[in-house]
C-alpha cells in the first residue's frame, strides 16, 4: 500500500515538475526556428493559388467550368490564432466573385514554411458554399471558429 502512495506521488510530482517547465515557446524560439513573418492577407500568390487549385478541383473532379474571377473585401480574422507556439499562420476571409455571377465568402489562412516540400508559405482555403468534397465541411467550419471568434457568429451565415 504505501508503495502505491508513493508512486501516486511521484508521479503526481512529476506532473507538476513537467506543467511547471511546460513554459510556452514561440516558434520563434526553437531549434528549428519560424521567423514569424507572415505575408499580409491581399497577396497576389495567395489569390493566385487559390484561383488555380479551385479552377483544377472544379474541372477535375466536378467537371464545372467554374472559375474564380477576382477577390474583394479582403480582411484579416486573425494572426496567429492558435497561439505562439504553433506554425505562424494569418487568417483571412474576403470575397469571392465566381465565373458564374455568384458571390462566396472564401476563408483562407496563410501559412509560413508549408509550401511544396516546407519551402515558402502554405495556403489552405475554403469557399463557402462549394466545399463539396466536406473538406472543411460543414460550411468551411474547420477554419469557421476563428471567423466567428473575431468577427461575430452571423459572419458565415450572411454573405460577407
Amino acid at each position: 500500500m504505501i508503495r502505491v502512495i508513493l508512486i501516486l506521488a511521484a508521479l503526481l510530482t512529476f506532473g507538476v515538475a513537467a506543467r511547471a517547465d511546460g513554459v510556452v515557446v514561440p516558434a520563434e524560439q526553437r531549434f528549428s526556428a519560424y521567423s514569424g513573418n507572415i505575408p499580409e492577407c491581399d497577396l497576389d500568390e495567395a489569390f493566385h493559388r487559390i484561383q488555380v487549385y479551385f479552377q483544377q478541383k472544379e474541372s477535375e473532379y466536378w467537371h464545372s467550368e467554374l472559375t474564380i474571377d477576382h477577390f474583394d473585401r479582403v480582411r484579416e480574422i486573425s494572426l496567429r490564432g492558435n497561439g505562439v507556439s504553433y506554425i505562424p499562420r494569418r487568417y483571412c476571409i474576403a470575397r469571392a466573385f465566381l465565373s458564374d455571377g455568384t458571390e462566396h465568402t472564401a476563408i483562407y489562412q496563410i501559412q509560413q514554411d508549408l509550401g511544396i516540400i516546407g519551402i515558402g508559405i502554405g495556403v489552405e482555403w475554403c469557399i463557402v458554399g462549394l466545399d463539396r468534397d466536406s473538406a472543411y465541411s460543414p460550411a468551411c467550419s474547420a477554419l469557421r471558429p476563428f471567423a466567428e471568434r473575431f468577427l461575430g457568429p452571423k459572419v458565415l451565415v450572411e454573405r460577407y
